[in-house]
């Protein structure tokens, strides 16, 4: 019972962060529409608000969430529920990303609902003594990923693929068990729908599998690239940040709002928030700018490596359809989106089966499976050009050195 409930909650607590996230970006732009100057004022204070409170406040709430819930995973019994997944974590996670993107911050949603998914169904093993907590954390964080995108394939794939880093048959079960009853849970609140739309293009003539061979090792360069520059971004600031961190703590997320803040008044809004609407325009046919993408890629960047609370999965997604839909130009845009979203999502977490299977499901574009699956392992081989390590899992590292071994929380760009 004590599971069951468990996984009811996770496909709730999913439902209701979704519509949070939702009001905010629609408040945010609504109050920039109404008033040009309001980026400028609010996204700098917005994210050293965000990442002074997860400092202080909120310690492990840092960054995207996937990273803590791998680490949690090699945790020793016990540590991650106190040091990653607690419940003030859960709801720190949940504030901070409305918080952010109520301010503008080029973050989404997905990621903070792994790591909340993983730390509900981690409360579980303290009603009920169990003993499989790695296996608790995987469940969760398959949960939140289905219940995020309505995409339970993903979430079971993404789990075996990402999580896990293979197929672990005794919590196969527990996966497909959470899996579906958080699915069911979204089914009954929110209906059935696709994330992205549903676009019928398929790829059928010679130019096409052209497009499908550009857009996946184009999309795998800049996606590792993105990897890349995250990674040693992160590594930077850090260091720079410590060296005068009276100082500096306030001075780096301000200085990155302000370069966020500017982005988006140089594209009109497009780069704040999620960048949902843009890739859904792109796989229903409507390109974006071609300047979208690069901007979307360095806004999300920057987001990123200030360590302002909130995830890379939409973002990159947005990117990705914007570079897809340039390179195929306005005649098909719609192919070139889902194409471009598949090499670039490799490329970035370089995770192909999750890349191809969560891009199959969000945009119900069935007739391109073996498309979709050339794209996703063209721009993970290319992003291994550029990126050694994959994004997550080299992150993840970041939380186990200081809590496995020290009292004291990461700092703000961990």
């Amino acid at each position: 019972m004590a599971f069951w409930v468990g996984a009811l909650v996770v496909g709730g607590v999913s439902i209701v962060f979704a519509q949070l996230a939702d009001w905010a970006q629609a408040t945010f732009l609504a109050a920039g529409h109404a008033f040009w100057a309001v980026p400028l004022l609010l996204t700098p204070a917005g994210f050293v608000f965000c990442t002074w409170a997860a400092r202080e406040f909120f310690p492990g709430a840092q960054g995207s969430g996937i990273p803590q819930a791998i680490a949690a995973r090699q945790m020793p019994r016990g540590m991650a529920l106190k040091r990653l997944l607690s419940l003030k974590i859960c709801f720190g996670k949940i504030a901070l990303t409305v918080v952010g993107l109520l301010t503008g911050a080029s973050v989404g949603r997905e990621g903070p609902t792994v790591q909340i998914g993983a730390a509900l169904m981690l409360q579980v093993s303290r009603i009920e003594s169990l003993a499989n907590e790695g296996g608790l954390i995987l469940a969760g964080s398959a949960a939140g990923i289905a219940a995020a995108f309505n995409a339970p394939l993903a979430g079971v794939v993404f789990a075996i693929e990402e999580m896990s880093r293979s197929f672990e048959f005794r919590t196969n079960g527990l996966v497909l068990t959470t899996v579906i009853i958080a699915g069911l849970v979204s089914l009954g609140l929110t209906g059935n729908y696709t994330y992205f739309g549903i676009t019928h293009a398929t790829v059928v003539r010679p130019w096409d599998w052209g497009l499908t061979v550009a857009c996946g090792t184009l999309g795998g360069l800049a996606g590792g690239g993105f990897s890349r520059l995250m990674l040693e971004g992160s590594r930077f600031a850090r260091a720079w940040v410590a060296a005068d961190d009276a100082k500096r703590r306030f001075a780096f997320p301000l200085a990155c709002g302000i370069v966020v803040a500017l982005l988006g008044l140089a594209t009109h809004g497009a780069t704040f928030g999620t960048g949902y609407a843009q890739a859904r325009a792109a796989v229903e046919g409507h390109a974006p700018g071609w300047d979208f993408w690069l901007a979307k890629f360095a806004a999300t960047l920057v987001t990123a490596i200030s360590g302002l609370p909130g995830g890379i999965f939409a973002p990159s997604l947005a990117v990705g359809a914007g570079l897809g839909a340039w390179m195929a130009g306005a005649s098909g845009a719609s192919l070139g989106a889902v194409l471009g979203m598949a090499g670039y999502f490799a490329g970035v977490v370089q995770a192909p089966m999750t890349a191809f299977v969560i891009i199959l499901e969000m945009t119900g574009n069935d007739a391109n499976v073996i498309p979709l699956m050339l794209a996703s392992m063209l721009g993970f081989a290319a992003s291994k050009l550029v990126a050694r390590e994959p994004l997550y899992h080299a992150l993840s590292r970041d939380f186990i050195k200081p809590l496995a071994g020290s009292a004291n929380p990461p700092s703000a760009t961990e």
